[in-house]
C-alpha cells in the first residue's frame, strides 16, 4: 500500500470538520530530532568562534565567514529542495540530506585550514538546505491545518535542545578539549536519524512533478551568492572594493532577471505568487526584519560575552543556556497564546518586546551582575521563541496543498536569507565602528551599537503584521474549529 495514500487524504480535509484522525507527536518528534542537528552544531559553533579563530590563527571577527558560508550555500540549494521532494519522495531526499550533512560535519572536524573548514561548511550548507525544507514538508503535508501550530510546537521541540544543550556543551569541549568534537557529535545522532526516518516517517510524493526550471535555479542560485556574499565582505580587507560591488551587482542583476523570468514561465522554480497571500508575505518579508537579528545575536553574543567581557567559552555557554531553556518552555505556551490573542495582536506586540530585548544586550558591560545577564537572555529567549512558532505557523495559513512544496522552500529561503544578511550586516556594523574607532581589540562599547542596530531593524516588522486582518490565520490556532 502507498504511504502517501493517507497523507494527501490528511492535507485535503477541511480544517473545519471535528473528524479527523487523533492528533500524533510522533513525525513531527522524529523530524525535529533529525533537524537538531542543525541547531546544536549552529549553537555550538558560535559559542566556540573565538577559540576556533585561535586555533586556525584568524580574526575572530572574520571567522563569522564559516557561519555565513553555511548560510550562503543553504540559500543556493533551497530553491531546488521542494522540485527533488516531489521528484523523488521525501522520505529519499530528508535521508540523503541527513547522511549528507553528518559526512560535512566529519569534514569540518578534519580540516586544518580555514577553506578547508569553509569548504566543508559550504557542504554542509547545501544539505542542510535539503533537510529543513523537506522534513517540514513532510509535516505540512500530513497534519491537518487546525492542528498544524501544536504540530510545529513539537517539531520545534527537539530542535530546541540544540540551543539548549549547545552553548553548555560547546563551553566543555572548547574549554578542556578540541573544538574539533562539536562536529563529531553530530555523527551518532545522524545514525539515530538515519533509523527512525526509515522506520516511521512517510514518504509523502506528488503525483504530477513539475519540470524543473534549470534557468531559475541558476538565476536565483548566483543571484543570492552574489548578494550576500558581497554583503558580508563590506568593510572587509580581504577584497578589493569593486570586487564586492561587482559581486553585488552580478547578484542583484540576476535576482531581478528572475523575477522577469517567473512571469513568463509556467513551472518557476519559486513561486511569486505566493506573495499575494497576505499572510505568507506577513510571515516570509516581514519576519526576514526579525530574523536578521536572530541570524546576528549568537554571533554578537558570543564575542561580547568572551572577547568583550572576558568570560570563558564555558561561562558564556552556561549563560546563553538561559536564552535557549526559556524558548523550549515557550514552546509549551505558543499554541493556548494564540488561541486566545491570535495572530495580528500576538505577532504585533511580541515584535515590540523582541525588538527592546536585543537592544537591552547593548547595556551589558564588565561590571553588569550575572544574574541580570541571565533574566535579559530568559526573557529574550521566551518572546523570541513565541515570536518564530507564531511566524512559522502563519506562512502556511491559507497555501492549499498544491503549493506546499514550494511554500515551504521559499519560507526556508527567506529565513536561512534573512539571517545570513543579519549575520553579514553585524559583523559589517562591527568592522566599521571598531576602524571609525581606531580600535585594535574588541570592547563591549564597540558591540553595544550594533546590538541597537539590529534591535531597530527588528522593529520594522511590526509594520507588516499590524495591517493583518483580525482573523488572520484563524484555521490554525483553532478559533475557526471551535466556531
Amino acid at each position: 500500500m502507498d504511504d502517501a495514500a493517507p497523507v494527501h487524504a490528511a492535507v485535503g480535509a477541511d480544517p473545519a470538520v471535528d473528524v479527523q484522525q487523533p492528533f500524533s507527536s510522533l513525525v513531527p518528534a522524529i523530524i525535529g530530532a533529525a533537524l537538531m542537528m542543525q541547531t546544536l552544531n549552529a549553537t555550538v559553533l558560535a559559542n566556540a568562534l573565538p577559540t576556533m579563530a585561535r586555533s586556525l590563527r584568524e580574526d575572530p571577527v572574520h571567522l563569522n565567514t564559516a557561519i555565513t558560508v553555511y548560510l550562503l550555500a543553504a540559500a543556493i540549494f533551497l530553491p531546488i529542495s521542494g522540485w527533488a521532494a516531489d521528484r523523488f519522495g521525501a522520505k529519499k531526499v530528508f535521508l540523503f540530506a541527513i547522511v549528507g550533512y553528518a559526512s560535512a560535519c566529519a569534514g569540518c572536524g578534519f580540516a586544518r585550514t580555514l577553506p578547508q573548514l569553509l569548504m566543508a561548511r559550504f557542504c554542509a550548507g547545501a544539505a542542510g538546505a535539503m533537510m529543513g525544507p523537506v522534513g517540514r514538508l513532510v509535516l505540512l503535508r500530513s497534519t491537518p491545518k487546525h492542528d498544524l501550530v501544536r504540530a510545529m510546537s513539537v517539531l520545534t521541540m527537539p530542535a530546541l535542545l540544540g540551543p539548549v544543550l549547545g552553548p553548555p556543551i560547546g563551553g566543555l569541549i572548547v574549554t578542556y578539549g578540541s573544538w574539533r568534537w562539536i562536529f563529531f557529535l553530530n555523527l551518532p545522532l545522524a545514525l539515530l536519524g538515519v533509523v527512525l526516518v526509515t522506520r516511521f516517517i512517510p514518504n509523502v510524493r506528488e503525483e504530477g512533478v513539475r519540470p524543473l526550471d534549470w534557468i531559475g535555479l541558476i538565476l536565483t542560485g548566483v543571484g543570492m551568492a552574489g548578494v550576500v556574499y558581497g554583503f558580508e565582505n563590506l568593510g572587509r580587507d580581504g577584497l578589493p572594493a569593486w570586487v564586492v560591488a561587482a559581486m553585488m551587482g552580478v547578484g542583484g542583476l540576476c535576482l531581478a532577471a528572475y523575477v522577469w523570468h517567473a512571469r513568463r514561465v509556467e513551472h518557476a522554480i519559486l513561486d511569486l505568487d505566493l506573495l499575494k497571500i497576505r499572510t505568507f508575505t506577513a510571515s516570509v518579508v516581514g519576519g526576514a526584519f526579525m530574523r536578521m537579528g536572530m541570524g546576528a545575536s549568537p554571533f554578537l553574543l558570543a564575542l561580547l560575552l568572551q572577547v568583550a567581557l572576558g568570560l570563558s567559552a564555558l561561562q558564556a555557554g552556561l549563560m546563553t543556556f538561559a536564552s535557549a531553556a526559556a524558548a523550549l518552555v515557550m514552546k509549551t505556551c505558543a499554541p493556548p497564546i494564540l488561541a486566545r490573542f491570535g495572530f495580528k495582536l500576538t505577532l504585533s506586540v511580541n515584535s515590540v518586546i523582541v525588538a527592546f530585548t536585543f537592544m537591552a544586550y547593548a547595556l551589558f558591560n564588565p561590571a553588569t551582575p550575572h544574574w541580570v545577564v541571565y533574566g535579559t537572555l530568559l526573557t529574550g529567549g521566551f518572546f523570541r521563541s513565541l515570536q518564530f512558532t507564531s511566524l512559522n505557523g502563519m506562512a502556511f495559513a491559507d497555501i492549499d496543498s498544491a503549493q506546499m512544496s514550494r511554500a515551504s522552500t521559499m519560507s526556508t529561503m527567506g529565513q536561512q536569507l534573512a539571517q545570513s544578511i543579519g549575520i553579514g550586516f553585524a559583523a559589517t556594523l562591527l568592522r566599521l565602528l571598531m576602524a571609525h574607532a581606531h580600535a585594535s581589540h574588541l570592547t563591549a562599547t564597540a558591540i553595544a551599537p550594533v546590538f541597537l542596530a539590529i534591535g531597530g531593524v527588528a522593529l520594522i516588522s511590526t509594520l507588516f503584521f499590524v495591517g493583518l486582518p483580525t482573523n488572520a490565520g484563524a484555521g490554525l490556532h483553532g478559533v475557526r474549529r471551535r466556531q
